[in-house]
């Protein structure tokens, strides 16, 4: 039972890590694809 609970310590940690990294980073990617949306909207405008 303790090495249940040790993998569930060693283990529990990086998958709350990486979750919280994933759910950060994909804010940002959304408002780096409407950057790069508005940005190629502007070039088209301007030929």
């Amino acid at each position: 039972m303790e090495d249940i609970y040790s993998s569930v310590a060693n283990l529990g940690f990086p998958i709350v890590l990486s979750i919280y990294l994933l759910v950060r980073i994909e804010g940002k990617l959304n408002q780096l694809s409407e950057s790069i949306m508005e940005l190629s909207k502007t070039i088209a405008g301007q030929k």
